[in-house]
């Protein structure tokens, strides 16, 4: 009988997208890591749909043995526990080969971020240099930077939500913003009004380009538009506009990156009395666990608030 495989996971792909809502970046996520666990099932002459647990074991070990991280080795048994799921329940299998498998063991790495002083010299610089420049073809891209500066700190949207932000978001009358994040969720964000100011003089600068080009060249759908294929800014670029912006700012470029600015806006908010929940909404995360990487914030503070507001705290230092 021949391996129908590679059908299976084109349909589990299928389905993710249809039924799920899943992001184009997580079903190619999948797609790379069915792949390469069916490369290894062939390897052993056997098929993806047909391995056994013993082979799913050995795959990860595989893995291990090739240096994957523990966190690499969770996603690939991620994706191949959703696939199974997905053949369990189509009738296509009748067991589901990684219910005894345990996850690789990762440590807990705390998220890198940057300092309130850093943050404000980034943005700093950004309005700044949007404020020198009064004309030229640098004049967009100087207020470009400096909206998204301002929106990524003021909402810690990921970098992905950012560049994709619709043109619409500029008829929007108030302080909050609506964001579509993972598996087509919407949550509500509130603005900061330098979020604001900077996101509508950009706009009105975006308009005014839009009125010199062409008149068979249509406004883009996007905030943010690119010649890229997908017709906004890519995340690589701005990655690369923002280190560049570090540099200038005086700010080591290697602590820099989209993703450190989103852990920085959840830590100041915790460090700054925000409950852990709401931070949690604010980022999309689904499950609270994923927001408590963010428990050591929680920790200084309550050390602080004890050392500082505690009795017997005051009593001591009285003492001293």
């Amino acid at each position: 009988m021949s391996d129908l495989s590679a059908a299976h996971v084109e349909a589990f792909l299928e389905m993710m997208s249809a039924e799920r809502g899943a992001a184009v970046n997580t079903l190619q996520s999948y797609e790379r890591d069915l792949e390469d666990a069916l490369s290894h099932m062939r390897s052993r002459g056997t098929g993806l749909t047909g391995a056994v647990t013993d082979d799913l074991r050995h795959y990860l070990a595989h893995l291990a043995g090739q240096g994957f991280k523990p966190s690499s080795q969770a996603r690939r048994l991620s994706a191949l526990r959703q696939f199974y799921k997905f053949l369990y329940a189509e009738g296509l299998r009748g067991d589901d080969p990684t219910g005894i498998l345990d996850a690789p063991k990762k440590g807990r790495s705390l998220p890198k971020t940057l300092s309130i002083d850093d943050v404000s010299r980034l943005i700093g610089q950004a309005e700044s240099e949007a404020a020198a420049t009064t004309g030229g073809p640098e004049r967009l891209s100087r207020l470009r930077m400096h909206a998204l500066m301002e929106l990524l700190y003021a909402t810690g949207m990921r970098v992905s939500e950012l560049v994709s932000l619709p043109a619409s978001v500029l008829a929007q009358d108030g302080r909050f913003l609506v964001i579509r994040g993972k598996g087509n969720k919407e949550r509500l964000v509130p603005l900061s009004q330098a979020a604001i100011r900077a996101m509508r003089t950009y706009g009105s600068a975006l308009a005014e380009e839009f009125a010199k080009a062409d008149k068979g060249e249509r406004e883009s759908p996007w905030l943010f538009p690119s010649s890229a294929k997908a017709g906004f800014l890519p995340r690589q670029v701005f990655a690369r506009d923002l280190k560049s912006l570090a540099s200038r700012a005086g700010i080591r470029v290697a602590t820099i990156s989209p993703h450190v600015l989103r852990h920085a806006f959840a830590s100041h908010l915790l460090a700054n009395g925000a409950d852990l929940r709401a931070v949690q909404e604010l980022l999309g995360h689904s499950d609270i666990s994923t927001t408590q990487i963010y428990t050591h914030v929680l920790e200084e503070r309550l050390h602080d608030l004890v050392q500082n507001h505690h009795p017997l705290a005051k009593q001591a230092k009285k003492q001293d």
